[in-house]
């Protein structure tokens, strides 16, 4: 999937439609490198627009979700409201088919006049950046600085004329190319027809140029060498049709999914993609929303859960370690029924030994008089080597009664550990990584903060209604695991679970009805699904009725037993359910 300038040049398009003469009401800065606009419109009402210079997922799009904000704005989002709140958007323009986009803001200055200042987002991977300028190309400040020291490509700050980040390594512009023009520069590349298009030309990303590849109806990976004189020409007209839908604004927003997963997505209809699903949306903006939010959503819990990531890779790391040492040595202490032997043999035959004899040869009378071979310390007896053996058995007796005990609580650190790390895993809220966080303080994993308590609000279980109208409920923490299991189920309600593997508990509310096959399959495909089996072609779901599910005393939150139950192999996936609202 790529953000690149056809992508871009559709959303310019819709964003001069619906924003220009549009007033700037708010600005907010709900993350370090994100922005968020409310724009009063004279034909759409009001209107947010969101951007995003992450270094892993830049965007910009119009939305009607508000995010939170900080109770102290950035310095960035204050120089902004200072000079352009109640700004009036002019113009809205891409350069060529970069993957910039300029807004041209018109605002009173503090003595009343009238002045205009550039938003310049820079959506360009790890190089994105929002910066505000003067008319002139001078910089203002920009959402993340750039010195010499932290960038070779150029300076972004302060005083700074702005210039066009040079990552395109001066690529051409192809809204302004002709035939004669592509021919010549890409003919004589030693690339293939692919790579020889988005390597000369701004704002094609790989995917586009396969696409316009198989519009000419040739291999996109085959070199340019092997292509004829007339196939190369059919290639730099399918390459200027494109480029013509671009300038004529004949944008088809689409998504293409494989196994509902989508796959790809673009601003012109992907033909090369025509045996798979797709969808199609009345605005770039909507699709980008629907792939963004979520996308977005799972880079940030990912950068916000870092720490606990680490104290639970660290746990079970140790408790590991732990676990195999205590294996080690519970094999070890096996050995305790030959040294018991050794010491009942040698009081039998124990006459038979001179002074000084390193070992003994005697019969085992528990194994049909069959003759074994007994070291002796030479310096003992044959009865004191015998007392000493049955030391050695007594102490690794009651080595191996530890252990038991040990292996057991290591064994169940290490699954509380990676239950925890599951949580983790399906965790989308702050809420719900405060949830992980104090399960590991109240297992003492971190320590306990005794700052002054914050009221935080509860995160709360995924709800899910079935095909058939049934409600499902998924744990997202043990907690809640234990919560849904034996607080909200009932006697007769549905209870699933990826066998053996850590995962969460899922609850069908059966109303004291029969449940249809397909909301059995239905849930059981949601409990592979949160677990850690969800990337397995197929996994094995325990499931029975709840009142069959037992918590053992003093046992760890979200462990259970039971002792009959039914089983089926299913593809873990999200199909036939919907997600509600919490």
């Amino acid at each position: 999937m790529a953000f690149d300038g056809i992508v871009i040049a559709n959303l310019v398009h819709e964003c001069n439609t619906i924003l220009t003469d549009g007033r700037i009401s708010k600005i907010a800065q709900p993350e370090n490198d994100e922005l968020l606009f409310t724009i009063k419109t004279k034909d759409y009402g009001n209107k947010r627009l969101a951007m995003s210079a992450n270094a892993s997922l830049p965007f910009l799009y119009l939305t009607e979700e508000n995010k939170p904000s900080p109770m102290v704005a950035p310095a960035f989002c204050m120089l902004l409201r200072k000079h352009i709140s109640g700004g009036r958007i002019i113009s809205i323009r891409q350069p060529g088919l970069e993957r910039i986009i300029e807004f041209e803001i018109e605002h009173l200055n503090e003595m009343g006049d009238v002045c205009r200042k550039k938003l310049i987002v820079e959506l360009m991977g790890k190089h994105s950046n929002i910066i505000f300028t003067n008319p002139d190309g001078i910089i203002i400040d920009s959402i993340k600085r750039i010195s010499a020291a932290t960038s070779s490509l150029r300076e972004v700050l302060p005083g700074i004329k702005y210039e066009i980040a040079q990552t395109q390594n001066d690529k051409k512009d192809p809204l302004a190319e002709d035939l004669d023009g592509f021919l010549a520069t890409v003919s004589d590349l030693p690339l293939t027809a692919s790579k020889a298009i988005y390597m000369s030309y701004s704002g094609i990303s790989p995917m586009m140029a396969q696409e316009f590849c198989y519009r000419a109806n040739i291999d996109g990976d085959l070199p340019m060498s092997a292509l004829s004189d007339f196939t190369r020409i059919d290639l730099g007209m399918r390459f200027l049709e494109a480029m013509k839908q671009i300038r004529e604004h004949e944008f088809v927003p689409t998504v293409i999914y494989r196994n509902s997963e989508p796959i790809e997505y673009a601003a012109l209809p992907l033909r090369m993609y025509e045996d798979y699903e797709s969808k199609s949306y009345e605005s770039v903006s909507a699709l980008l929303y629907s792939y963004f939010h979520e996308k977005e959503q799972y880079t940030r819990i990912r950068q916000k859960s870092t720490d606990l990531r680490h104290v639970i890779a660290t746990n079970l790391e140790r408790a590991s370690k732990k676990y195999d040492l205590q294996t080690k040595q519970y094999k070890d202490a096996q050995k305790k029924d030959k040294y018991k032997l050794y010491g009942e043999l040698l009081q039998v035959y124990g006459y038979q030994a001179s002074e000084g004899d390193k070992s003994i040869v005697c019969k085992n009378y528990y194994d049909n008089d069959k003759e074994i071979t007994i070291p002796l310390d030479p310096q003992l007896s044959a009865l004191e080597n015998s007392k000493k053996y049955f030391e050695r058995y007594n102490k690794l007796k009651r080595t191996v009664e530890a252990l038991d005990e040990l292996l057991e609580e290591t064994k169940m650190q290490i699954n509380h550990l990676e239950s925890i790390q599951n949580s983790l895993e399906i965790a989308t809220s702050v809420e719900d990584l405060n949830d992980i966080r104090q399960e590991l303080m109240d297992y003492g994993f971190i320590k306990k903060s005794f700052s002054k308590k914050q009221k935080m609000q509860k995160s709360k279980p995924f709800h899910y209604r079935s095909s058939a109208g049934y409600d499902i409920y998924v744990g997202k923490n043990n907690y809640q695991n234990d919560e849904l299991t034996f607080k909200i189920a009932t006697g007769n309600d549905w209870w699933f679970h990826a066998k053996g593997i850590p995962g969460s508990h899922v609850i069908v509310k059966a109303n004291n009805e029969e449940l249809p096959d397909h909301v059995f399959e239905e849930a059981a495909r949601l409990a592979g699904y949160y677990s850690k089996g969800r990337d397995a072609d197929k996994i094995e779901i325990d499931y029975l009725q709840k009142k069959n599910v037992k918590k053992p005393n003093k046992a760890n939150p979200g462990f259970v037993v039971y002792y009959t139950n039914y089983s089926m192999t299913i593809h873990p996936g999200l199909e036939g359910v919907t997600l509600l609202e919490s």
